[in-house]
């Protein structure tokens, strides 16, 4: 999933239910984020990283760790760099639909094993 902004600033390859509250957050950045001082103590800002959050994680998760960041972002919190932790890996399934598990799979080297 791209999480790149495309012409106008747009998100691209964010989820449909993500998409309005990236453009709350991008209206905020443009027209309110401008008249207040500068007073984040987190890398990116809080509203970069609502809105990377977004793209990455969809609605649902993307929200969730927008709140937990705004509820860190208090005067006893030292602040610093934190950025968006990656998307999770698509679990893999094995052909009849459940999960695969490493452990079960067969030996890929014949050779190795024993002789019955």
């Amino acid at each position: 999933m791209a999480t790149d902004d495309g012409p106008q600033g747009r998100s691209v390859g964010a989820s449909w239910g993500a998409r309005p509250f990236i453009a709350l957050v991008r209206g905020y950045q443009r027209w309110i984020s401008p008249a207040l001082p500068p007073t984040c103590r987190f890398y990116p800002s809080c509203s970069a990283y609502a809105v990377e959050a977004l793209q990455v994680h969809g609605l649902f998760r993307g929200a969730a760790l927008a709140a937990w960041r705004l509820l860190r972002c208090a005067p006893w919190h030292p602040g610093g760099v934190d950025e968006v932790p990656p998307a999770s890996p698509a679990r893999r399934t094995s052909p009849d639909g459940s999960r695969a598990d490493p452990r079960t799979r067969p030996a890929e080297n014949h050779e190795e094993q024993a002789p019955c």
